[in-house]
């Protein structure tokens, strides 16, 4: 999947009005365990009939959110914050511009991780240059 695919809203399925704990499963490769984890969280809220999870629409992107932040590095909690944004009827103008602030910071830290192992792999790189100089 491409990064700008990863980051598309999610397409709606108008061909469905509600999804089976199956049906999500394989649509986002996750087990239901994971879906009843995230349930049990509070970031999606399947309807029940009797012993059955469904699933709305509404849960549905929200959990397409939960996969896209985690694969970033969000916390539970980071993620639960911006899609909770979602719903304090401002045309999620809030929820975009605290998630393209999250974004930024996370690319800041990233950006220093990636410094910081690069640092590393130079200093082994002498290291390792040092110890094959003195085996000579």
């Amino acid at each position: 999947m491409s990064v700008a695919a990863a980051f598309d809203s999610i397409p709606p399925r108008e061909d469905r009005t509600h999804f089976t704990i199956t049906d999500l499963s394989a649509e986002f490769d996750v087990t239901p365990r994971a879906l009843r984890f995230y349930e049990d969280e509070g970031l999606i809220a399947p309807c029940r009939r009797g012993t059955s999870r469904i699933y709305s629409h509404r849960d549905r992107a929200r959990l397409a959110w939960i996969l896209r932040g985690k694969r970033v590095g969000f916390s539970l909690g980071e993620i639960r914050e911006m899609i909770d944004l979602y719903d304090i009827g401002d045309g999620r103008n809030t929820q975009r511009a605290v998630t393209v602030a999250r974004c930024r910071a996370r690319i800041d830290a990233l950006e220093a991780q990636k410094r910081d192992i690069d640092a590393a792999i130079a200093e082994l790189d002498q290291f390792v240059s040092l110890l094959d100089q003195a085996k000579d």
